[in-house]
């Protein structure tokens, strides 16, 4: 049995679990999020908990047990506290802006990236006078969250050299010693 599978996920107040065939939906204070899961994968909500099981003992159905709990687990926690990823430019002349969900980013390329978010996430930007200058994203969707901060930061990575680039403001950067160090 699934370690991460078999633990009961429990409902804080004020969020319902609906389950309809193959299809999840989890709704709170936040927002609702919607999710398909495997045929093979059970979903019971019983007094404020949801229990998720499996048919079989097949290795699909085995790795499919403790992601779509742990999917649903996120679900839960999105729509009661929401989710929080900062961003960190790290080099001079970096900046970041916003109007709305348009981000714009002067990145050191010879043309400011023009950036769209989706609607379901808020961005903000902050840039203050002697610190970097951070975006920050808050969503209920983790994986949406997940993945747009990832795109944002594949737009100039941060290098080993210098640690120039967007970088997560919890990331740590292992740096290299330069050309003159290997002498």
């Amino acid at each position: 049995m699934s370690r991460v599978g078999k633990l009961p996920i429990t409902l804080p107040a004020g969020v319902t679990v609906k389950v309809t065939g193959n299809e999840v939906m989890v709704k709170g204070p936040k927002g609702e999020l919607k999710q398909d899961i495997d045929a093979s994968i059970q979903v019971e909500v019983s007094d404020g908990t949801v229990q998720v099981s499996r048919q079989s003992d097949n290795i699909s159905q085995r790795a499919m047990h403790g992601l779509y709990r742990a999917i649903l687990a996120n679900m839960v926690k999105g729509v009661t506290d929401g989710f929080t990823k900062k961003l960190e430019l790290v080099g001079v002349g970096y900046k970041a802006t916003n109007q709305g969900n348009i981000l714009d980013l002067a990145l050191g390329y010879s043309h400011n990236i023009i950036f769209e978010i989706p609607k379901e996430l808020k961005v903000e930007t902050l840039t203050e006078k002697g610190a970097n200058p951070v975006i920050t994203l808050n969503g209920i969707d983790k994986q949406l969250l997940g993945q747009v901060a990832a795109k944002i930061r594949s737009l100039r990575k941060p290098e080993p050299y210098k640690g120039k680039g967007v970088r997560y403001s919890d990331e740590y950067i292992r740096r290299k010693a330069g050309k003159a160090a290997g002498k």
